[in-house]
């Protein structure tokens, strides 16, 4: 096999398609395989991508006038391209927890466009942790092939992939966003054995099948969660292990834990949610202990090389109510050194979602004051992610020149599967696009 069709650059993945090479019997297949370069055997037509869509190209990732949101970074066993990452977008299309393919398109079309790292959405670890029957799910073994498909396709491309796990807890068996204003058939009933629910309660859900820390309500007319017993905590953290060894079977490079936003892990951190008297709830240390048991049995079936995140609300933006103790930005500062000693590689600061009284101070990277506090704590041992409100280029790199490490980006990814790109011209850098796309722009600078 000539040498050249190895790295075979836009040139000669024109040639090679219309001009097999001399001495061999080429068909597709063969084709395929020249370009692809790929162990994994995709069966499909795909260039290999080198560099990686994502990559800056001028200035180089090594020049010191490169923007440090294009410069690589290493965790672990891997290297990003770049310090954009994916946020885990619930798209509330799953069935029975399966991905569709309206999940390899939707994550297709942002992975192909070079972000550093995509997250594939929350991902319930058992049935009943789903935050709506429409969610994703790794609590069978079924569910890894549709998973897979997509973990390939992200590695075909020279992209990295990690997942979500989570347990909705009280936050269970609600009606997904886009059919909550549904008045046809699959409108969400509102009452549940005679209680009003607020139109909270899918028809398929399982209002009788909620859990939390404690029995208490995420606010008023909700469905009033079952307190989860000591043996059905042991049971929850036996399934998680299950979902993370099913991840590491789907292949992907990393795994978040969703320790934010009101879900189970979120509620035994806070006294607002847990108000247990054994050794999982009460003080600091009982509050976060679910959290690490999480962190060590998925550190357990992890490979070394996998880096390991965890989101976390670093406030429940409740400091108004006066005599009431809630989690706040002080106690995220010692989550964090205790989630370090445990094998966490970066924490993923987000907030709210706990409680409905809760008052958000919103506008421009609104979050991110948490995660400073965080990353000035700790230094080093730990990374640290901002997410939220962040919306052009200058603003993500200013972010990482003030200290922090990388940048998590959710809705903006919806609107522009190609942000990456978009950054990429606001800070006056070019970087590689995907072989099918970049021919386009040849010869020219594509900010143009």
């Amino acid at each position: 096999m000539p040498s050249r069709y190895l790295n075979a650059d836009e040139s000669e993945i024109v040639e090679i398609a219309n001009e097999p090479a001399s001495g061999v019997n080429c068909n597709f297949q063969c084709i395929r395989r020249l370009i692809a370069d790929d162990p994994l055997q995709i069966p499909y037509f795909t260039p290999k991508q080198t560099p990686t869509a994502g990559t800056a190209l001028v200035p180089a990732p090594q020049d010191p006038t490169t923007p440090k949101l294009f410069t690589p970074l290493s965790i672990r066993g891997i290297v990003l391209q770049n310090r954009i990452l994916l946020s885990p977008l619930c798209q509330y299309s799953a069935e029975d927890g399966h991905h569709t393919d309206w999940h390899f398109a939707h994550l297709g079309g942002i992975i192909s466009r070079g972000p550093g790292l995509c997250f594939v959405e929350a991902t319930a670890v058992t049935a009943n942790g789903r935050i709506t029957p429409e969610d994703s799910g790794l609590w069978k073994d079924s569910q890894i092939g549709p998973l897979k498909r997509i973990v390939d396709f992200a590695h075909s491309q020279g992209q990295l992939i990690g997942i979500q796990l989570s347990h909705a807890g009280r936050k269970a068996s609600t009606v997904a966003p886009w059919l909550s204003m549904n008045r046809g058939p699959g409108a969400p009933i509102k009452s549940v054995n005679g209680i009003d629910h607020d139109g909270f309660a899918p028809r398929h859900g399982w209002p009788d099948n909620v859990v939390a820390p404690s029995a208490i309500a995420f606010k008023d007319k909700n469905i009033i969660p079952r307190e989860l017993s000591y043996d059905e905590i042991q049971s929850l953290v036996v399934a998680w292990g299950e979902a993370v060894k099913r991840a590491v079977r789907a292949g992907f490079d990393a795994i978040e834990i969703h320790g934010a936003h009101g879900y189970l892990i979120h509620e035994f951190l806070s006294p607002v949610s847990n108000k247990r008297t054994d050794e999982y709830g009460g003080s600091f240390e009982n509050r976060i202990r679910l959290a690490l048991e999480l962190v060590d049995i998925s550190r357990q079936h992890m490979t070394p090389s996998m880096p390991l995140f965890f989101r976390v609300s670093g406030t429940e933006w409740l400091e108004h109510l006066e005599n009431e103790p809630s989690w706040d930005a002080s106690q995220t500062v010692r989550l964090a050194e205790a989630l370090v000693e445990h094998g966490v590689d970066v924490l993923d600061v987000s907030s709210g979602g706990n409680d409905p009284r809760q008052q958000i101070k919103g506008g421009p990277a609104y979050q991110s004051p948490y995660a400073f506090q965080v990353k000035e704590a700790l230094g080093d041992p730990l990374l640290v992610a901002s997410v939220g409100a962040t919306t052009s280029g200058p603003q993500a790199n200013d972010l990482l020149n003030a200290g922090l490490d990388m940048v998590i980006i959710g809705r903006m990814f919806q609107k522009n599967p190609g942000l990456v790109w978009t950054f990429a011209e606001e800070l006056d850098v070019d970087v590689k696009a995907a072989h099918q796309i970049h021919w386009g722009f040849a010869g020219k600078r594509r900010r143009q």
